[in-house]
């Protein structure tokens, strides 16, 4: 076994392995699925809400477009302008996603890679 194979975790999504990284942020994209998203959530103790999942879809669709992953800021603006400002703020989005903020915890649902940075 070498050093990465030692990295690989899975997850068990609808009864097939899954594999991830440590963090669980998945090994390969392409295995992104709402599966994945209720099978990870209910591994961090992450009840998923309807907001959740916008905020999911929004992090799919701004990498999808801009081919980057969102910034907080980014997100804040977006959110602040269909939530509401007390709803879209940072502290509000840090809340919904206790484990690391939207930049990471909601990436790591939203089935895409660590952020520039990350440890």
């Amino acid at each position: 076994m070498n050093a990465t194979a030692s990295l690989i975790w899975s997850l068990d999504v609808d009864g097939r392995r899954v594999e991830t990284d440590s963090e669980g942020y998945l090994v390969d994209r392409n295995e992104w699925s709402e599966a994945f998203v209720h099978a990870l959530a209910r591994q961090e103790s992450l009840a998923l809400t309807p907001q959740h999942w916008e905020v999911i879809h929004f992090l799919r669709d701004y990498y999808a477009i801009h081919g980057v992953q969102a910034q907080v800021r980014v997100m804040i603006r977006h959110f602040g302008k269909i939530w509401g400002l007390e709803h879209g703020m940072n502290h509000r989005l840090h809340e919904m996603f206790p484990r690391g903020g939207p930049q990471k915890q909601g990436n790591r649902l939203a089935g895409l890679l660590r952020t520039k940075g990350e440890h």
